[in-house]
């Protein structure tokens, strides 16, 4: 079973992991879709808006939170 990439934070924010379970983002409900939020981590772990490892998919839209395309749209496994 693949290990699911969203976690739940509120109805309007939900967490997205990568599949080894590194927190690369979050989905946020703005304006009545889901956007991509890219989160990335400093040497001394502070929170980088906008960086990380999906910076360049940073403020990606979704019409649904549907995991297996956000899945297939971020990761190639």
């Amino acid at each position: 079973m693949t290990p699911s990439l969203l976690v739940r934070i509120n109805d309007g924010i939900y967490a997205l992991h990568n599949p080894s379970g590194l927190h690369v983002g979050n989905l946020k409900w703005i304006n009545g879709q889901w956007k991509f939020k890219a989160v990335g981590y400093g040497p001394k772990g502070d929170v980088i808006p906008g960086g990380g490892p999906l910076t360049d998919r940073h403020n990606t839209p979704f019409a649904q939170l549907d995991e297996a395309t956000i899945r297939t749209h971020f990761f190639k496994e």
